[in-house]
């Protein structure tokens, strides 16, 4: 394709912006039926605000609602418990003040039971004509169980194993693939199809999960990290922030929050 010709396409898909949020909603009104009844992934559309614009039936109902309406306009901080939605809205508002596109991050989330689940969440910015971030669009996907029909799936099962029988040390791809008797790109694409993460992010899920109920108790977070594989505390922190939003200190401050009111009471009125 030569430079006039990619320049057009590049010029024509600029002209195919909305010139405002409210233009791309009117857009996308029509498809809302079809994203309610997706049962495993939370859609949404958010204004420059971090307030929801559109969401999905799923996430209506994974926010404490039973319609929509009574959850347009409030950010993630407002509906979700105090131990996951603050960390959400500062992650909205990365994407909408930097134009920072969120790919594959892995993070907690509420299941429909309002337990905490895993999910893969991808965000981006949505742009008007004039190059101006207007909103931000996002999917976050319920991290399915793996699958055991895959050819290698035994092998990955023993990899899994052994980053949970070894996810409080240092542990090495080298050791992993090893393991598994394939190589490193091999490893890393069957490991993202059968169970949809990265061996890397296989351990940060381990250790996070680890860390999670530590955090429960009076442990200081100093030997949290250790225990969770960690050589000092500010690598753990670092870490843990990437993956819920939230440092260990403030995590653990507002998960103590949470345990002294049934969840119930922290959800909106139905």
């Amino acid at each position: 394709m030569d430079h006039n010709a990619l320049a057009f396409l590049c010029a024509d898909a600029q002209s195919q912006r909305p010139e405002n949020l409210q233009q791309m909603l009117i857009g996308v009104a029509p498809l809302l039926p079809m994203l309610d009844v997706i049962p495993n992934a939370v859609i949404f559309i958010k204004d420059v605000q971090a307030r929801y614009a559109m969401a999905n039936h799923t996430l209506v109902q994974r926010c404490g609602f039973k319609r929509l309406q009574p959850l347009l306009g409030k950010t993630s901080a407002e509906v979700f418990p105090a131990q996951l939605g603050p960390g959400y809205t500062e992650q909205d508002r990365r994407v909408l003040e930097e134009g920072r596109v969120l790919q594959d991050q892995l993070e907690m989330h509420l299941y429909g039971s309002r337990e905490p689940g895993w999910c893969l969440t991808h965000k981006q910015p949505i742009y008007n004509r004039r190059d101006e971030i207007i909103g931000l669009a996002g999917i976050s996907v319920d991290l399915q169980t793996a699958s055991d029909s895959h050819p290698a799936y035994q092998r990955l099962a023993a990899v899994d194993d052994y980053i949970r029988a070894h996810f409080h040390r240092n542990v090495t791809m080298g050791e992993l693939t090893r393991i598994a008797g394939i190589s490193v790109a091999q490893l890393e694409r069957y490991c993202k199809r059968v169970f949809h993460l990265t061996p890397r992010q296989m351990i940060h899920k381990v250790r996070l999960e680890h860390a999670h109920r530590l955090l429960h108790t009076d442990l200081p977070i100093t030997d949290i990290a250790l225990q969770c594989g960690y050589t000092d505390h500010s690598a753990f922190t670092r870490q843990f922030k990437t993956l819920t939003g939230f440092t260990p200190r403030q995590y653990r401050q507002a998960t103590g929050l949470a345990q002294q009111h049934d969840l119930g009471d922290l959800t909106p009125d139905r």
